[in-house]
């Protein structure tokens, strides 16, 4: 099944199921909303697959053409976004940038920070800043949306309760975030508003390329429409979503609709080393941080700058026949100018 929130003018959309192929959508019949449909999943969800079921057979007379355009993030706000850095090899190439040691806890339990959730972009909205010297990033992830999560649940237990899933372009703000660190408090100004894509599907819409609590499909992200990334999500990613969950759930429950994600999605290169990008053959990266590190590896200092007023990024994933799961993720970096 997959599910979208359409804009309509009100904070938290409607909620439409989607077609398969992402070609027609109808609106639900049983909630008018994603949240509401999370909050009640055990008595929504039999309806809601029933009109996906009816939609890909072509037989529900409610629908109309689907315009990803016009989607908000299928939750347009949550109640908790919990981001995590599930791929290590991002993590370490990030720090080093910054000049920051890793420690070995890194590799045992996840890392992870909890982010703005009152307002999400678009797939299609502009990513807003004030100053291109504030490092504009795009940030390509996976996440999953949760039910109602106890304390303490176990990741075996976790994975019973993820939902959906989703991509993310979690972006940041890489010029604002050494000195929010250095403070020894956390990220806040340094990570604005993330957008997710059009649509979120439950996991057995995934199929095959859904095991062992990890996608294994290819993330491609283009910058400026140019090939950028291609990282398999299912690769080097040290810790699996049911182990993310249960690590956001130790000391505290999760309420239906928590997003968790897995940080930016990296693969280290055949021989071990960082990544190489697309251009010399390599799988590219989910991030502009990480070329830049391994530019500063590789020339002493990074090449590549941090996205500019006017630079577009598109996230998407492709099934093994070619089509788009979730949509698109396209967004341009527009200069905010606040009112007087």
């Amino acid at each position: 099944m997959k599910l979208a929130t359409l804009k309509d003018g009100t904070r938290d959309g409607r909620l439409l199921v989607v077609s398969r192929d992402l070609s027609h959508a109808v609106g639900a019949r049983a909630v008018t909303t994603l949240q509401a449909a999370l909050d009640d999943w055990a008595a929504v969800e039999p309806e809601l697959q029933a009109q996906s079921d009816a939609l890909n057979g072509g037989h529900d007379e409610g629908r109309i053409s689907f315009d990803a355009t016009a989607c908000a993030s299928p939750l347009p706000r949550a109640y908790q976004w919990a981001d995590g850095s599930a791929y290590v090899n991002h993590v370490e190439l990030v720090r080093k940038a910054r000049g920051a040691e890793m420690p070995e806890s890194f590799w045992t339990e996840p890392l992870m920070y909890q982010g703005g959730s009152d307002t999400f972009l678009g797939p299609y909205d502009d990513i807003l800043a004030g100053d291109e010297a504030w490092g504009i990033d795009f940030e390509a992830e996976i996440a999953v949306i949760v039910d109602d999560t106890p304390m303490g649940v176990s990741p075996e237990k976790a994975s019973e309760r993820i939902r959906l899933v989703t991509l993310v372009n979690d972006v940041s703000l890489r010029g604002l975030i050494p000195a929010e660190l250095g403070k020894g408090f956390g990220f806040f100004q340094s990570k604005p508003s993330s957008a997710f894509s059009p649509v979120a599907v439950t996991p057995d819409e995934l199929d095959t390329a859904w095991f062992g609590g990890r996608l294994h499909r290819l993330l491609i992200v283009q910058f400026n429409d140019q090939p950028f990334g291609k990282a398999d999500a299912g690769v080097d990613m040290t810790f699996s979503f049911p182990e993310l969950i249960a690590h956001a759930a130790k000391s505290r429950p999760l309420g239906a609709g928590a997003i968790i994600g897995s940080g930016t999605v990296s693969n280290k290169d055949t021989s071990g080393g960082p990544g190489k990008p697309i251009t010399d053959g390599g799988l590219g990266y989910s991030c502009l941080a990480e070329i830049r590190m391994v530019e500063t590896i590789l020339k002493g200092a990074p090449a590549t700058s941090f996205m500019k007023f006017g630079d577009r990024v598109r996230i998407e994933m492709l099934n093994e026949h070619g089509a788009s799961i979730f949509g698109a993720i396209e967004q341009t970096v527009r200069r905010y100018d606040p009112m007087p």
